[in-house]
C-alpha cells in the first residue's frame, strides 16, 4: 500500500504552476510565491483558472502525481493523469460487470447498504454523546428508520427501487442533520440539501467537501486499475466519473459530512468566511478556503481502524483501501464487496 503523502492545495484564483527542475512554483503576477518539491507530493489541487504550465503537466504525468483542477467555487472542472494503471484484464471485468444488471446490483446495494449503515450510526452517537442538546428522541426514531431501510436494501435486486430505498434514507437522515449543529446556530442553519449552486453555509461547505471526497475516489480507483467513470450504481454519462461516485456514497456522512460538523461546532469556520454571489449562490472566500483545506488535509492524517482489514490506516488512506477491495472482489479474490462500515 502506498505512503500517503501531501496534497498541495493552491486555493488563489489568480496563481499560475509551472515547473523549475524538481519543484513546482507557484506564480502570481509573474512573481514567485512558493515551491514545493515533486517528490513530497501525491496530487496537487488548484483553484480558478489561470492553469498550469505544459511542463508541468508532463511531469506530474510521469511521476504519477494527480493535477486537479477546480472552478473558484470547488466544482471539479479536469484531471491530469498518467499512463493508465493496471491491466487490461481487470477493466475488461469491470466492464463486463457493469453490463450485467444482476452482478452490478449486488455490488451497487453494499454502495448504499455502507451509506445508510454510517449515516445511521452518525445519528445514533449524536444521540448518545449529547441527549441534553438535542433530541435524542427523535434521533433514534430516525435512527431506527434506517435500520429497517438496511433491511430492504439487504436484499434489494432491483436498481430503481434500490434507488428509491437510498432516497428515501437521505432525506431521513438530513430531515434532523441541523439536530447535529451544535455551535453558530444562527449562522450555520440546515433546512435541507441543496446544491448547483448551494444556498446557504452549510451546503457550501458540504458541496465542496463532496468534491474533493470524489477527486479522491476518482484517484484511488486509477491507482489500483479499475476506470472511475464506469460504475455500478451511477449510470454512465459522459464526464461523470460514475465509479468515483458509488464508492464516495459510503464515506459521504463519515469522511465529509461529519468534518462539516466539525469545523462548525470546534468554530474553526465561521459566519465571515462566506461570500454570496449575485445568483444567491453561497461559496467559501479566499480565507475559508484556506482554513478548510488545511482542517481538511488534517483530517486526512488522522488513523482509524479500518473495520473490514482490522489494521490502522489514515482516514485519507479510506478511499484507496476501498478501491483496493472492489479490485479484489472484481478479480474473483473476494465472494463479496465489503463496504466501510463505520461504529
Amino acid at each position: 500500500m502506498k505512503r500517503l503523502l501531501n496534497t498541495l492545495y493552491v486555493t488563489g484564483t489568480n496563481r499560475y504552476l509551472s515547473l523549475d527542475g524538481e519543484n513546482v512554483v507557484v506564480l502570481e503576477e509573474g512573481r514567485e510565491i512558493g515551491r514545493v518539491p515533486l517528490h513530497n507530493l501525491q496530487s496537487i489541487v488548484t483553484f480558478g483558472y489561470t492553469g498550469a504550465s505544459p511542463a508541468l503537466m508532463g511531469a506530474c504525468a510521469q511521476k504519477n502525481i494527480d493535477l486537479t483542477f477546480m472552478s473558484g467555487h470547488g466544482r471539479f472542472l479536469a484531471r491530469v493523469t498518467g499512463e493508465v494503471k493496471g491491466n487490461v484484464t481487470l477493466r475488461k471485468q469491470q466492464y463486463h460487470v457493469s453490463e450485467d444488471k444482476e452482478k452490478s446490483i449486488c455490488i451497487a446495494r453494499n454502495f448504499i447498504f455502507g451509506k445508510v449503515y454510517n449515516a445511521r450510526w452518525i445519528l445514533e452517537r449524536a444521540a448518545r454523546d449529547y441527549p441534553l442538546r438535542i433530541d435524542a428522541e427523535k434521533l433514534k426514531e430516525k435512527s431506527g428508520f434506517l435500520y429497517n431501510s438496511l433491511q430492504e436494501i439487504r436484499i434489494c435486486q432491483d436498481a430503481s427501487k434500490l434507488l428509491g430505498l437510498e432516497g428515501e434514507a437521505a432525506s431521513v437522515y438530513f430531515s434532523v442533520f441541523d439536530q447535529l449543529i451544535l455551535q453558530q446556530k444562527e449562522e450555520f442553519c440546515f433546512r435541507k440539501r441543496n446544491k448547483r449552486p448551494p444556498l446557504d453555509n452549510v451546503n457550501a461547505l458540504l458541496s465542496f467537501a463532496y468534491s474533493l471526497l470524489a477527486g479522491m475516489c476518482g484517484a484511488a480507483l486509477e491507482a489500483v486499475g479499475l476506470d472511475p467513470y464506469v460504475g455500478f450504481y451511477h449510470t454512465d454519462r459522459p464526464g461523470r466519473i460514475s465509479l468515483a461516485l458509488d464508492i464516495m456514497e459510503e464515506l459521504r456522512g463519515v469522511m465529509a459530512d461529519r468534518f462539516v460538523l466539525t469545523l462548525i461546532n470546534k468554530r474553526i469556520i465561521k459566519p465571515g468566511d462566506f461570500i454570496q454571489k449575485e445568483n444567491g449562490a453561497v461559496i467559501l472566500d479566499d480565507d475559508g478556503r484556506r482554513t478548510f483545506l488545511s482542517a481538511w488535509q488534517g483530517r486526512k492524517q488522522e488513523v482509524i481502524k479500518h473495520p473490514f482489514l482490522n489494521e490502522k490506516i489514515e482516514w485519507g488512506m479510506v478511499p484507496h483501501v476501498q478501491a483496493m477491495l472492489l479490485a479484489r472482489y472484481l478479480r474473483g479474490d473476494l465472494d463479496e464487496y465489503p463496504p466501510f462500515l463505520w461504529k
